[in-house]
């Protein structure tokens, strides 16, 4: 807030008194019945954040989401500040062909001891920013063996989304091969096609 008000003062912004009523521009002799920090927390602050929150929620389906938040929860910044159990074994569960329910049940054990270790034992796991630096952390301290589950959960979601991105390529892609002209154009010849377009393209990113 200080830094704020010297800002304003630099550059002689008025800067109202949060305590007082405010008073909108339509009518500025009638002040209304909430103070002016109530008027730009409750009103324009929240309401803005409410806002970007609905964007997102049109963007992203209840995988997308779950998936994010999972990816989120396994997030070794600031001391795995994130970190939430139940998202982690909601992003497994959309992996079945790794977890099964047997894995499912020991992967839960193995996130209560890993979550202990990595927040109490190992000073090495303290200064982590990202999932990229929390799997070479587990390589490195050879507790790959140990959290084997955890450790396979962790590359799965550093492949996420490299492979999120290569599906919505594909599919620009085929809108971009598949248009009205060729409607008709049958799997076999689209996947062939697809493939020229995409070697065609890393040709094109090589020679730059």
């Amino acid at each position: 807030m200080d830094e704020i008000s010297l800002f304003c003062a630099k550059y002689n912004i008025c800067v109202p008194n949060m305590k007082e009523f405010y008073i909108p521009r339509k009518s500025k002799r009638r002040p209304s019945s909430v103070i002016y920090s109530h008027h730009l927390r409750v009103e324009l602050f929240y309401t803005v954040i409410d806002l970007q929150l609905q964007e997102l929620n049109s963007h992203f389906d209840v995988v997308s989401g779950n998936l994010l938040l999972g990816m989120a929860s396994l997030n070794p910044a600031n001391l795995f500040a994130n970190f939430d159990k139940e998202r982690i074994m909601t992003l497994a569960k959309y992996y079945p062909d790794e977890f099964g329910e047997l894995k499912l049940r020991d992967l839960c054990h193995q996130l209560d001891t890993f979550i202990l270790h990595m927040k109490h034992d190992d000073p090495r796991f303290s200064d982590l920013k990202e999932i990229g630096d929390l799997s070479k952390a587990l390589v490195e301290a050879n507790l790959v063996e140990i959290y084997s589950l955890v450790y396979l959960l962790v590359k799965l979601t550093l492949i996420l989304p490299v492979s999120t991105a290569t599906v919505e390529i594909a599919f620009s892609s085929m809108k971009y091969l598949k248009d009205e002209l060729r409607s008709s154009i049958g799997d076999v010849f689209l996947n062939d096609c697809l493939v020229c377009y995409f070697e065609k393209r890393s040709i094109c990113k090589c020679k730059q």
